[in-house]
């Protein structure tokens, strides 16, 4: 028998369990296939500043599902339309950017939900529900979502304790760089300031009764993060990586050149 599909991703979060995740921005099932059998307990496709749109993202989802890591979406925005399609392309968790405020973070809350308790638009036949075949899908799906909203201002940090409260909010994501740069550190993440930011914020939004995460782009950072209090967090980047391994073996045999 065909079933619903279970987010896991969301069970353990709310457990309290530490899940180590890897962005990913390389808009190739070859590239998601690959990194899903490493072991990373959930990939992140991005869609606001990857190059890849909605119809584009179905594929990265198939072919992640070869390993064991949980599938998570960015949305270009915090726009229902968008939400919409990457639900019923197969994303149970959606990290929404930009959430300023507890109005906006129950407008993203509401629109990955079915009636009554949102306005996600019902479709029968989609990769969601097992294009049809998985009865109960409709009744079990809002239970099954996972909303992540994600804090990228000074702005939306004066309102954070607002917005974690929101009922359906199962976590908080925060963006080192935007915030960096909402503080008047472009390009900085690693001033003193931010660091000091960061620090706070995780153990804010604990506080606040929800589950922080961040994006590092280093193992370094990654277990500091760690260390703070986040507890779903990006390791690093898909594209990072490469070009990262890239440099490294270049150089390495530069020298004996």
């Amino acid at each position: 028998m065909i079933t619903p599909p279970v987010n896991r991703f969301k069970s353990r979060l709310a457990s309290g369990e530490v899940q180590l995740g890897l962005w990913m921005s390389i808009p190739s099932p070859v590239t998601a296939e690959a990194l899903s059998l490493i072991g990373f307990d959930w990939l992140l496709f991005d869609s606001e500043h990857a190059p890849v749109e909605v119809g584009g993202m179905q594929p990265l989802f198939q072919a992640a599902a070869a390993g064991s890591s949980a599938v998570a979406a960015r949305p270009a925005w915090n726009d229902k339309v968008l939400i919409k399609k990457l639900l019923d392309v197969g994303a149970q968790t959606l990290l929404v950017p930009f959430v300023q405020s507890a109005d906006e973070a129950a407008g993203a809350v509401r629109s990955t939900r079915y009636p009554p308790d949102g306005i996600r638009g019902v479709a029968g036949s989609t990769r969601a529900s097992r294009f049809g075949l998985a009865p109960g899908y409709l009744q079990q799906a809002n239970e099954q979502i996972c909303t992540l909203v994600q804090i990228e201002t000074t702005d939306a940090l004066d309102r954070l304790e607002e917005i974690a409260a929101v009922e359906g909010v199962d976590g908080v994501f925060i963006g080192p760089s935007d915030l960096s740069a909402s503080m008047g550190h472009i390009g900085n993440p690693a001033a003193d300031e931010v660091r000091a930011e960061l620090k706070a914020t995780a153990r804010r939004i604990s506080a606040a009764g929800s589950v922080p995460g961040i994006l590092a782009t280093h193992p370094k950072t990654a277990s500091e993060y760690l260390d703070w209090g986040y507890r779903f967090v990006a390791v690093s980047a898909d594209l990072g990586l490469l070009l990262r391994g890239a440099k490294e073996c270049l150089n390495e045999v530069r020298k004996a050149v």
